[in-house]
């Protein structure tokens, strides 16, 4: 039986990793009821551990507060039973954050095209580092910047410009792929 149908036996938690926009928490939730596991959302975690948003911690304390207290939550989150989370864009930047991520789960890359992101960054205000900024411009030097380390996660999969099971379907092919390769073992 393949480890990766619905109530499989996956023995380590799912990251997703990506640039906001790219269907991280979109993607996460779908493959937590695939998999009958909770879901997490490591920036809902931030809010809650805060008690603020993270636009107010971005305002408030700066972005290496925020950085400090994603690292916290996210290193606590990987010691719950297995789930499937959802890291905020920059998460997988930090040296430490990633290391943990390595030796305690599989992580996914979720890679999107500038456009794609563009238009679904526009659905919503909330992200801090696109307030008052050329949203092209700032999504560009990010995937600049990022993409390299991204492509250090375990799988990279695209994110598909279509419905949702487009990409869900993607993301179980290619964590088949991993899970039965020698990367896996």
């Amino acid at each position: 039986m393949s480890r990766v149908s619905p109530g499989g036996n996956l023995d380590r938690t799912i990251v997703l990793v990506g640039l906001m926009g790219a269907g991280k928490s979109c993607i996460g939730k779908r493959l937590a009821q695939h998999f009958g596991l909770p879901f997490v959302d490591a920036d809902r975690e931030i809010e809650a551990a805060a008690g603020c948003s993270i636009s107010d911690i971005f305002e408030v304390h700066g972005e290496q507060a925020f950085r400090d207290g994603e690292r916290r939550v996210i290193a606590r989150l990987l010691n719950n039973p297995v789930h499937v989370m959802a890291t905020g864009g920059g998460a997988f930047m930090d040296p430490q954050t990633r290391a943990l991520i390595k030796d305690k789960s599989i992580s996914i890359w979720l890679r999107a095209e500038l456009e794609q992101l563009l238009k679904r960054v526009g659905r919503r205000n909330d992200r801090p580092l696109l307030k008052n900024v050329d949203q092209r411009a700032k999504l560009t030097e990010l995937m600049d910047i990022r993409y390299p380390v991204y492509a250090e996660a375990d799988v990279t999969v695209d994110s598909a410009d279509g419905p949702p099971e487009m990409t869900m379907d993607r993301v179980l092919d290619a964590l088949d792929a991993y899970l039965h390769s020698d990367a896996a073992e």
